[in-house]
């Protein structure tokens, strides 16, 4: 656990401190000292008496007690340091900069897990190795540069890449974010990601704790402890966005030979993230715009005015917001004529509002304040300003801040032009205001804020969900892919409707199930996994000779030793899937059947259990959710019936774990029924 030497050490010792600027131990004292930490620094580097300015040490044991010590040092050497600090100096607060660990194999990793074991020896704190460090208010204790300006009410970051942090700060800078801290946890040897989430969830103080969270994760090691804290930090009133690379095969390569991290399937870290509330982004970009999105006022609605005196970047700005679902709404009648009145002939004002080139600061002002009072159809204002060349813009920015402070609606800057207007837009950030450079990043990053789901509670739905026959089901069953008429008992001890169906092995059971469940009718192999491919599969069969003629050729079919008959039923087809993660637990894939699955990849995730609100923004963040709905006079599906289907599916998976893959595909789905036609189970025991 992160204690209070680390945070707030009354010493720090830099073991490997230089008086090199261009090497880590030089720039490390450098930070620190020019940081303004006002404890003591110690330095241990046994070729240097003085280390810019400070007594250098040349052996631990000369060296006095500190709360804190950096290590940048040979990673052979790091284990004995730590010992020698940890039991004869009291340190219990370590940061080992040092690669040289687990990232470059079997060796490296014995070396690091040594040193672990003496940190737990004396419980103390181990950040790294394999880092540029950590920044906090008290000092400023990285190698790297820049360090970013600190407030208490900046952003808290946490990372598992040193160069991504210093690259993710660059990005945050010109538009004006500050931090509150940064934590580089390097290999995460001891301290990990989930381990900052867990102390910044412990610490959380309303109103004096920073309220934004920011994450770079490779690896997740514990997904349950981030979801909790996470989930909990975002229901305290905190917000957080993160990065999680490494999800394809060539990211997961880069990332494992960086830092060892592990791998996981980019659905289950989606699904993760969409359960704990988290804004899922994926670049440092994106980042750092979400970011910024966090520290303004919060938009009430979806509602946007785009106010602006250049026509492109609002159009891109438009098209960038209505993509995500935001709207921007027409202003038309009275409102239209009003705004008109105030802006120079030739302007606009159906929304976007376009003030053309020739406006002046008093006409913006006059737009905003109205759009502020008297727009009630309006949740927010986005506005444009960049150099126009006919104006100092240092007016308009410095009534920009003040209507940001003002206005009882948010009000988001887009000031574009920081080459030729760089002195403004920095006095403008100088005063704690935020700006966006780039109008779709801006557009983008809002839609993903707008369409991030709340933390899930951590309730299941167990109504008409028979836990007990689930469990005898699946004990007594032998592993593998699961027969049919099993698979049908399971998902009736869960209340999930199932298309009526029968087994046949002979002519005669072929007969009098096909009477029993009523033509028309499906017939179907039973054995072979891919049916369509081995011609084991005809619909719509109207007639016992058609039956009879189909089980003939099918039953000659290699390794069919029986036919599944089912009643033909039409309407939309969907699909619904499920795979056992290691570490995350079941994750529930949906979408339309066919194309919008094989071809398009439309599909939406989820982490098992589910609540209803999750099942629902699952299936209303599919692109093909207008379909769903019934589109070109085509009739759509019972989405309460599909929830209500995803909901009961993940409260079984919840208590089978022995289910690795689950395939519905497809269920049939019209207004007043949604019905499980095609199945496919696999269990390990």
């Amino acid at each position: 656990m992160i204690n209070n030497q680390l945070l707030n050490p009354g010493q720090i010792v830099i073991v490997g401190g230089s008086n090199n600027l261009h090497k880590p131990g030089g720039r490390m004292v450098d930070n620190i000292v020019k940081g303004g930490y006002e404890g003591k620094i110690y330095i241990v580097n046994p070729k240097e008496d003085e280390v810019q300015g400070i007594r250098s040490y040349h052996s631990i044991s000369e060296c006095p007690g500190a709360d804190l010590a950096i290590l940048i040092i040979p990673a052979k050497n790091c284990v004995q340091v730590i010992r020698e600090l940890a039991s004869d100096k009291g340190t219990r607060a370590f940061i080992v900069i040092s690669a040289g660990f687990s990232e470059e194999g079997e060796e490296g990793a014995r070396i690091e897990k040594e040193m672990v074991d003496v940190i737990r020896q004396y419980d103390a704190c181990l950040i790294g190795p394999n880092c540029i460090g950590i920044i906090t208010t008290r000092y400023s204790g990285v190698f790297t540069v820049p360090v970013p300006r600190l407030s208490e009410q900046g952003c808290d970051f946490v990372s598992g890449s040193g160069a991504t942090a210093v690259f993710i700060i660059e990005s945050a800078l010109p538009k004006g974010l500050a931090f509150s801290s940064v934590f580089s946890v390097g290999n995460s040897a001891h301290i990990g990601v989930e381990e900052v989430l867990e102390y910044w969830d412990k610490t959380y103080e309303a109103g004096k704790s920073s309220r934004i969270k920011l994450m770079y994760v490779e690896k997740i090691r514990d997904p349950d402890k981030l979801l909790l804290h996470a989930s909990s930090l975002i229901r305290k009133g905190c917000r957080i966005a993160a990065i999680k690379a490494g999800s394809t095969e060539a990211g997961i390569r880069a990332a494992s030979s960086h830092t060892g991290a592990m791998a996981s399937s980019d659905s289950a870290v989606e699904a993760l993230f969409r359960k704990a509330g988290i804004v899922r982004c994926f670049g440092r970009e994106e980042l750092t715009t979400v970011a910024s999105i966090f520290m303004v006022k919060e938009f009430p609605g979806k509602r946007i005015a785009i106010i602006t005196h250049a026509g492109g970047p609002a159009v891109m700005l438009a098209d960038a917001l209505a993509a995500g679902g935001l709207q921007i709404p027409a202003i038309k009648g009275k409102p239209y004529d009003d705004l008109m009145a105030m802006m120079n002939p030739g302007a606009a004002a159906g929304n976007p509002i376009d003030l053309l080139a020739t406006n002046t600061t008093e006409q913006l002002l006059r737009v905003i304040e109205y759009v502020d009072k008297e727009l009630d159809f309006i949740d927010g204002m986005i506005v444009i300003f960049g150099s126009n060349g006919l104006i100092d813009v240092t007016e308009t920015y410095e009534m920009l801040h003040h209507k940001i402070q003002d206005c009882r609606k948010p009000i988001l800057p887009i000031l574009p032009s920081i080459s030729s207007t760089q002195k403004e837009i920095e006095s403008f950030l100088s005063k704690g205001r935020i700006n966006f450079p780039d109008e779709v990043l801006l557009g983008r990053a809002l839609t993903k804020v707008y369409n991030t789901p709340s933390p899930a509670d951590d309730t299941i739905f167990l109504e008409g969900v028979d836990i007990p026959r689930i469990r005898r089901i699946i004990e007594e069953a032998p592993s593998g892919f699961l027969d049919p008429v099993i698979i049908q008992n399971l998902l009736a001890a869960a209340s999930i409707p199932v298309v009526a169906e029968g087994i046949a092995r002979t002519k005669k059971e072929l007969i009098q199930e096909a009477r029993k469940i009523g033509f028309p009718l499906a017939l179907k192999v039973i054995g072979p996994v891919h049916k369509s491919d081995v011609g084991g599969v005809t619909l719509n069969i109207k007639s016992e000779t058609h039956l009879e003629a189909e089980f003939r050729r099918m039953m000659k079919i290699k390794e069919v030793k029986a036919v599944l008959l089912q009643q033909m039923i039409t309407g939309m087809e969907l699909f619904i899937g499920a795979t056992y993660e290691p570490h995350f637990g079941h994750v529930i894939l949906c979408g339309l059947g066919g194309i919008f699955v094989e071809v398009l990849k439309d599909v939406s995730s989820g982490l098992a259990p589910l609540t209803f609100s999750e099942a629902y923004s699952m299936i209303r963040n599919l692109k093909s959710y207008k379909i769903i709905q019934g589109t070109r006079g085509k009739e759509g599906i019972n989405e309460d019936r599909l929830a209500e289907i995803l909901v009961r599916l993940s409260s079984l998976l919840r208590f089978v774990t022995e289910i690795k893959e689950m395939d519905l595909n497809p269920l049939i789905g019209n207004p007043s029924s949604l019905t499980v036609v095609d199945s496919r189970i696999r269990i390990e025991k």
